[in-house]
């Protein structure tokens, strides 16, 4: 079902459809004019805009459109020896009621409208039996294709609403992944650790100390991980998918945008990295959303900011949070860019890994370009550490 656009009374759709039918009906009305009484009455002229004003309000109310149209095209009999038909003032208002409501309105609609044309024509003698038969087939017309674009646009509807529900479990299995391979990691070197620690117990008490600290670390920092491992799965039903074949091997971090900002400018985007504050031991699961984050933002500037564009990617290390602002801006002329950015994916997988970690994103136009702001909030112990 179709939604009005913008926050006033009617959209500019409205007005440019009000318009196109007020000019249509115009021309039939003058060209009818001239042919039946060799004059265009002014009156005559004016009805017909009066009818298609009333278009502005179809989206908010439908039927009563409808019916105001037909009431005020009725008067056209008194100006014109045609009678009444189909115009396009007419057809739309119909079309909106039967799109808008429920079969049996939409029918009753259709019914009415017919039987206004068909039986109210003050001025002109009655339809005959072809215009009757005419009237009928062109309500059904109008209502049949109403009820066709309902249909595809809900099917598209649903259909884009199934997609991004596919994105999401998508992103989840691959955080809940990504995340199982921090935990598998850091399982295998406390073991490692213990290990050490175990054997250098008599030798070297001072190095099985270390050993022990080094493991306590370790350990919490895994249980942290496998927690936000579990909220993941806990949201996904096929989540536990999402933790099976995992590897040892670490993930990504803020060790790694180096590497990330050398590939993207080797990709044809100058890229800019600068950074604020020491990142410290930062826990493993907010070092892999820091780099999933500028990737995808990253690679959105590459796709859709254009020819002549360049971006900036700033971290800010704080004892409380983590802040992520990548911006692109292109010296290329507005009409290059589109001003808003298509909303995909990537922009959802931001948003996961985020809330994964209790922070909040921001996206959208700004200053000419477009930028990607997050905020990631740190685990008590690291504040703690800062202090």
């Amino acid at each position: 079902m179709e939604r009005r656009e913008g926050t006033g009374p009617w959209s500019r759709q409205d007005g440019l459809v009000a318009a196109g039918a007020a000019a249509v009906d115009l021309v039939g009305f003058t060209v009818t004019s001239q042919l039946d009484r060799g004059r265009v009455p002014v009156a005559g002229c004016l009805i017909v805009v009066a009818a298609a004003l009333f278009l502005l309000a179809r989206r908010r109310a439908p039927l009563p459109v409808l019916a105001a149209v037909l009431a005020v095209n009725l008067s056209l009999g008194w100006f014109s020896s045609v009678g009444q038909h189909y115009g396009a003032a007419t057809v739309v208002a119909l079309y909106t009621a039967v799109h808008h409501h429920r079969p049996a309105i939409g029918a009753a609609a259709v019914a009415g409208c017919v039987a206004v044309l068909q039986f109210v024509h003050p001025g002109v003698p009655g339809p005959s039996g072809y215009e009757c038969a005419a009237n009928v087939a062109s309500g059904l017309f109008v209502a049949g294709a109403a009820v066709t674009v309902r249909r595809r646009q809900r099917d598209a509807a649903e259909h884009r609403r199934l997609l991004a529900e596919r994105a999401v479990a998508d992103e989840r299995r691959r955080i809940a992944r990504e995340l199982h391979d921090i935990v598998a990691h850091h399982l295998t070197t406390m073991q490692l650790l213990a290990g050490g620690a175990r054997a250098n117990l008599d030798r070297s008490p001072e190095t099985a100390r270390e050993a022990l600290v080094t493991l306590e670390g370790s350990g919490r920092t895994a249980l942290r991980e496998m927690r936000h491992l579990l909220d993941v799965l806990r949201t996904d039903e096929e989540g536990g998918e999402g933790a099976e074949g995992g590897t040892t091997a670490p993930q990504p971090g803020v060790g790694d945008l180096d590497r990330l900002v050398e590939e993207s400018r080797r990709a044809g985007l100058p890229t800019a990295l600068t950074t604020d504050g020491d990142p410290g031991a930062l826990p493993p699961g907010v070092g892999l959303a820091v780099f999933r984050i500028v990737q995808e933002a990253l690679t959105n500037a590459r796709k859709h900011a254009g020819r002549g564009a360049r971006a900036d990617v700033r971290i800010a290390f704080a004892a409380h949070e983590v802040r992520v602002d990548v911006t692109d801006v292109t010296d290329a002329p507005a009409p290059v860019r589109p001003s808003v950015r298509p909303p995909g994916h990537g922009l959802m997988g931001m948003r996961e890994r985020v809330a994964l970690h209790g922070g909040t994103l921001r996206t959208g136009p700004e200053g000419g370009g477009f930028a990607v702001r997050a905020r990631l909030p740190l685990p008590a112990d690291r504040q703690e550490a800062y202090a």
